[in-house]
């Protein structure tokens, strides 16, 4: 009887243990945005239905662009998921460094994906990333301050509108900044934001033949503008804000206005997280008066499979379960229709739920309105709205934007930094053979 039962026992421990060796585990790298960071706390569902565990490497963005750039471009093989964007996936994709997420099921609906969003995360018509969430971006304001000002924000405001409100909203008693904006070097955060507020100045970072435009006046004005408006109005050190640093600005009612991705309208409308949740309108991104582009971009955080992963079924189960319909319906059920992942599907804008949300029209307004094809009042040769869609990009903006951050915190002129960012530029276009 007693061998009996321990045969058992030594059973039952080799079936467990085999089952411990064939759990499957994937490894996802993502940024430290709130809606990824939210994502985090539903994986538990995820692993309770599928029985795969996720382990998450959350990383700062400009440490994860790096770090995921790194790690693909040398098959370092760290990652089953990487979070990237519009820029990284149709070029890694033309690269056949991304697996293609053709093949999804019909329940998911890839047909839904909002056309900008798939279009952008695409490549020969090929999806190579799904959208967690989509963006563009707007002007977020204190409704309060602005009324004191004895102003009135128009939908479709202009920069010199814009300058006059922070001007007036400022009160440095009360720590209160006029206006936050992003001054962090990195391509993908304050570089992002220089380029576009570029754009709404008549500026574009090449001529058709790939020559760099940094000696042209509209450079110049958009740069001169940019930071004597946030010295006059803008806070102390905003040379090194970013994102999460102006979200948390503003969430503490030290911003005015804040000018940045409209994905960011959900936490500073949360009540939880935000101190003028209740004191919050928007409205379309800026453009310069006699000039038809706005300061506002078309962006993706989305989910991509290195080639060469082990884990590529697991990772497409991921994929599906937290870009689909359902996880939006998840979010939603446990946080409120306010708070699910916005601009990435269709069908969300035609839901009546998100109707009453109140920064829904003007987010999918200000997606609609970016379009790459067209980023620029002049002809360009290349297609982007924030960044320039070619592999040397992503290095030339990174260099470009320590130069701005340089100016933004005192430690040269916009004519040093133009001057600097237009040599750098054109000895690494040639060198790459444009």
């Amino acid at each position: 009887m007693y061998l009996k039962h321990a045969l058992r026992a030594a059973t039952a421990l080799t079936f467990v243990a085999t089952a411990a060796a064939h759990a499957q585990t994937i490894t996802i790298a993502t940024v430290n945005n709130g809606d990824m960071i939210r994502m985090q706390g539903y994986t538990d569902k995820f692993t309770e239905e599928t029985g795969i565990d996720v382990e998450w490497v959350t990383l700062e963005e400009n440490v994860l662009r790096q770090r995921v750039t790194t790690d693909i471009s040398t098959k370092g093989g760290q990652f089953d998921i990487m979070t990237i964007g519009m820029y990284e996936t149709p070029i890694w994709g033309a690269n056949g460094w991304l697996v293609p997420l053709d093949g999804m099921s019909e329940e998911y609906d890839v047909d839904d994906l909002l056309p900008a969003m798939a279009g952008g995360l695409s490549h020969d018509g090929t999806l190579y990333a799904a959208p967690f969430y989509g963006e563009s971006s707007m002007i977020m304001y204190r409704t309060d301050l602005m009324e004191k000002a004895g102003l009135e924000m128009p939908e479709a405001p202009t920069w010199q509108f814009i300058r006059e409100a922070a001007a007036a909203m400022t009160d440095r008693d009360n720590d209160i900044n006029g206006i936050c904006l992003r001054g962090k070097a990195g391509w993908g955060e304050g570089g992002a934001f220089i380029t576009v507020t570029g754009n709404s100045f008549g500026a574009r970072w090449f001529d058709e033949n790939w020559k760099p435009q940094f000696d042209q006046p509209e450079w110049k004005e958009a740069l001169t503008f940019f930071v004597d408006m946030m010295n006059e109005s803008g806070p102390a050190g905003y040379a090194t804000n970013g994102f999460n640093e102006n979200l948390s600005l503003f969430q503490q009612g030290k911003c005015g206005m804040w000018i940045d991705a409209t994905v960011a309208a959900s936490f500073v409308t949360n009540p939880d997280d935000s101190t003028v949740a209740d004191k919050v309108g928007f409205a379309l991104a800026p453009n310069s008066e006699g000039v038809d582009k706005r300061a506002n971009w078309l962006w993706a955080w989305a989910l991509a499979i290195p080639a060469g992963t082990q884990q590529e079924d697991a990772a497409k189960q991921f994929i599906e379960w937290a870009t689909s319909k359902d996880y939006i319906e998840l979010v939603a059920e446990n946080e409120g229709w306010a708070n699910v992942p916005p601009g990435a599907r269709t069908s969300l804008y035609e839901n009546p739920n998100y109707k009453d949300v109140p920064f829904a029209n003007m987010t999918l307004e200000s997606i609609l309105m970016a379009d790459p094809q067209n980023c620029c009042a002049q002809p360009t040769p290349y297609t982007g709205i924030q960044f320039v869609a070619i592999p040397e990009f992503a290095g030339i903006a990174t260099q470009v934007s320590q130069e701005f951050s340089a100016v933004y915190a005192g430690q040269q002129t916009v004519d040093e930094a133009l001057a600097k960012a237009q040599a750098f530029t054109a000895e690494e276009m040639e060198a790459a053979g444009y």
